[in-house]
Formats: C-alpha cells, sequence, structure tokens
C-alpha cells in the first residue's frame, strides 16, 4: 500500500468515528484522480430521521433504515466520480453499496481485508461484491490493517 492509501485509508477510518452507531462505525473517502477529497462519508439515519440510540440497538430496525457511508460519501458528492477512488473502513463495500459505487463511476476502492469473524456474517455479500466490482473493471484493493 502507498503512502496516499495508508493516509486516504486513516482518514476513513477517522470518518467512521463520527457514526453514532455504538456497534458499527463505517467511513468512507472518495478521491479524485489528482488525489484531492471529493467527499466523505459515515453510516447513519438519513438527514432528518431520529437517530435515537435505541433505534441502533434494534438490529432489524437499524438494517431497515441506515445508509451505508458509502452511499453517504457518493450522495453527498457535489460532482461526478468518474475514475475516483474510494476508501472505506472498516471493510469492503457490502453487494448493495458495490452496485451503487460501480453505478457512480468510481474504478477504484481500497479497503482492509475481511477479519475471519466478519467474513462468517458478511461472507456471501463481500463475495458478490467482489464479483460485480471485478465484472465491471473497478479496482479492488485489499490490504492488511
Amino acid at each position: 500500500m502507498n503512502k496516499w492509501d495508508e493516509r486516504c485509508l486513516a482518514l476513513a477510518e477517522h470518518i467512521s468515528t463520527w457514526s453514532r452507531d455504538p456497534s458499527t462505525k463505517t467511513g468512507a473517502v472518495i478521491v479524485r484522480p489528482d488525489r484531492t477529497i471529493a467527499s466523505v462519508g459515515y453510516n447513519g439515519f438519513p438527514r432528518g430521521v431520529s437517530d435515537a440510540e435505541h433505534r441502533y440497538l434494534d438490529r432489524a430496525v437499524k438494517y431497515a433504515m441506515v445508509v451505508h457511508a458509502e452511499v453517504n460519501a457518493i450522495l453527498h458528492s457535489k460532482e461526478p466520480l468518474k475514475d475516483s477512488s474510494i476508501y472505506v473502513w472498516p471493510w469492503q463495500p457490502c453487494s448493495t453499496c458495490a452496485g451503487v459505487v460501480i453505478q457512480s463511476g468510481i474504478k477504484r476502492v481500497v479497503s482492509p481485508k475481511l477479519t475471519p469473524e466478519r467474513r462468517k456474517r458478511w461472507g456471501v455479500s463481500m463475495v458478490a461484491a467482489q464479483k460485480m466490482l471485478y465484472e465491471a473493471g473497478v479496482e479492488l484493493v485489499l490490504v492488511d490493517a
């Protein structure tokens, strides 16, 4: 991993701390080809929707309402993202987010490798995401974190 990837992934890790979710904090940073930041995002409920702690503690409610970090970063961008990179912490995009990444024109994804525990829980979605990214020609760089 080069120094820019290290810096941007560290920034995604920092952005993840802004999430109010007590169990899962995810951050994303979108970087233009010239290495400047286009957008950032973290997981949370949509703007104007109560993000009371009891909603995060109820997994069914949380999963139904939360917007993932990658989607928030893409939605908050004020420009086309063609050929940009997205850095995601603490794991790669799920299959739903991979579709959004592909549709946005992002061409490179950098994230930590899945831990065995997370692979057991999210593996099906992550494998599907990897296939989608590969088929669409989006580079996926998984790093030891």
